[in-house]
Parts: C-alpha cells; sequence; structure tokens
C-alpha cells in the first residue's frame, strides 16, 4: 500500500490517499549517495560542486543539488532515479506502519529536529542540526539506510496531488510533466 491511512497524524489529505501498488523488481543503492561519490562526477563532467554549508563532505550525503543533476548523476553510473512508489516501497520495506520503524519515529532512529517535531506522541530528542554520515542509524529490514530524514531524496516522479483516486497501480512513474518534482525522506 502506499500512501497513508485517514487516520495517520499529520497526514496531508490532497496527496496521501491509500492505493495498492506494484512495481517490478529495480535496484537502489543501500545508503544516500556521499560527497565522496558525487564531486567525483562533478570533477569528471566539469560541473560545480554542490555547497556542504560548512557541515562537511566525504561521508555526508550529498545536499543541495537539482532534480536534473541528480537524474544527470544517475545516468552518468549507468543508473536511474527510482519512481516515488519504488522508493516508498523501499523506505516501508514490507511494513504498514508510518515508518519503517513503527508509528512513531525517534532521533535514535533517523536524523530530524526531534526537539521541534516529535512524531505521534514520541519523545522529544536530539537535534544534531546537520546531516550525519550516511549508515549513521540501522538499516531498515531491506538493508537500506537513511531512508527516513537527513537529507531529502529525490525520485524520478513529477508532482501531483491525489493522482490515483485510491485505484490500483502497476510501475506508476507520475504525470509526464509538472513544475514540480517529487521528494522524500525528509530533512535538508
Amino acid at each position: 500500500m502506499m500512501g497513508s491511512p485517514s487516520d495517520e497524524p499529520s497526514r496531508v489529505v490532497i496527496n496521501e490517499s491509500q492505493h495498492r501498488v506494484t512495481v517490478k523488481s529495480f535496484r537502489l543503492g543501500k545508503y544516500e549517495v556521499t560527497f565522496t561519490e558525487y564531486d567525483e562526477f562533478c570533477d569528471a563532467t566539469k560541473r560545480r560542486k554542490p555547497d556542504d554549508d560548512g557541515w562537511g563532505r566525504g561521508n555526508r550525503p550529498v545536499m543541495n543539488v537539482s532534480w536534473n543533476d541528480a537524474k544527470a548523476f544517475a545516468d552518468w553510473k549507468g543508473c536511474r532515479l527510482p519512481t516515488e512508489a519504488e522508493w516508498e516501497y523501499a523506505c516501508r520495506a514490507g511494513t504498514t506502519t508510518a515508518f519503517n520503524t513503527g508509528d512513531k519515529i525517534s532521533t535514535e532512529q533517523a536524523n530530524f529536529n526531534g526537539i521541534k517535531e516529535p512524531y505521534n506522541g514520541a519523545s522529544p530528542g536530539t537535534y544534531l542540526a546537520k546531516t550525519q554520515p550516511v549508515g549513521s542509524f540501522q538499516p531498515n529490514s531491506f538493508g537500506l539506510y537513511d531512508m527516513q530524514g537527513n537529507v531529502r531524496e529525490r525520485v524520478h516522479d513529477v508532482y501531483a496531488p491525489n493522482p490515483t483516486d485510491g485505484q490500483p497501480l502497476v510501475d506508476p512513474t507520475g504525470p509526464a510533466t509538472g513544475r514540480d518534482r517529487v521528494e522524500r525522506g525528509g530533512g535538508r
């Protein structure tokens, strides 16, 4: 199931209706793309390196990258950006709860502002105020790290509010055109 149940806290009615989605087999890196990887791409393609906001490069997830540059990086690696449905399937890792960690999430499980934004009655936690090196938190049951928090993650899809009206879909890719792209994961 993609989307959220109508009784989930903080649900946005306009774009979260639940619907069944089937996705074909796909591959996804187990970590977010790091500055080290992205800087190599920039050097090879003579692109300007994105700003790290003074938080550090190396093994931290790359940020401040446009959708076009994220797609160019994926193409350069011989890959592609995941669809939103693929990303959500990978993130949920077989769970039906709000997060792959359950109905609550803590700052022990993901990097986010747990002081300002505790979710669904979770205890307030630590606010690290910057990205953390990839793999700093436990992976989900599919072995994927940092699917929630740390940085926003680019996906293939163009944003469309409530695109399905709850109808089941097979390998959806979102609308063909539009102004905004979907971002998942949350964070910087």
